[in-house]
């Protein structure tokens, strides 16, 4: 087959070599995608407890005469969402994290959050009635939301 003369276009070593550019772009950028997601799911588990911590303050004041509740009292009272209050599963996880609260009742709470997936996120975290959430307590179960804040890392507030 004969080229014509002012014939324009790439030709097949052009387009792979293209190819190979946008793929080590790709390898590099896609890491750093993942981190900051991660980063972003953490910080929205932080801000989810605080939340937490908040509503069981107002429903402790309120409507619980010293007592503290658990999510189904606290939905129920509008003091947060029912998607807050649902992600307690892998399947119903708030960005990437499940939620739990244990021990509500006159003694106190304590509220904890685990990544549901190993995308999700890399740290747990848990606070009390006390309104400080720690990072990377020891209690709770592989895969389950803290039920202390024992052993764990105050983060700034």
């Amino acid at each position: 087959m004969q080229q014509k003369k002012g014939q324009k276009g790439f030709s097949l070593i052009e387009l792979l070599i293209v190819v190979a550019i946008i793929g080590i772009i790709a390898a590099i950028a896609i890491p750093n995608l993942l981190a900051s997601r991660k980063a972003a799911n953490e910080a929205s588990a932080i801000s989810s407890l605080r939340t937490i911590s908040s509503a069981e303050a107002t429903y402790s004041s309120t409507v619980g005469s010293g007592s503290y509740g658990d999510m189904n009292a606290l939905t129920n009272n509008n003091l947060i969402d029912a998607k807050l209050a649902a992600a307690t599963t892998v399947g119903t996880a708030k960005s990437g994290y499940m939620f739990a609260i244990t021990g509500a009742g006159a003694g106190g709470f304590t509220t904890g959050a685990a990544p549901a997936t190993s995308n999700g996120g890399t740290r747990k975290f848990a606070g009390d009635e006390t309104g400080v959430i720690v990072a990377n307590p020891t209690s709770g179960a592989v895969g389950s939301a803290p039920t202390s804040t024992a052993g764990g890392t105050p983060i700034g507030n």
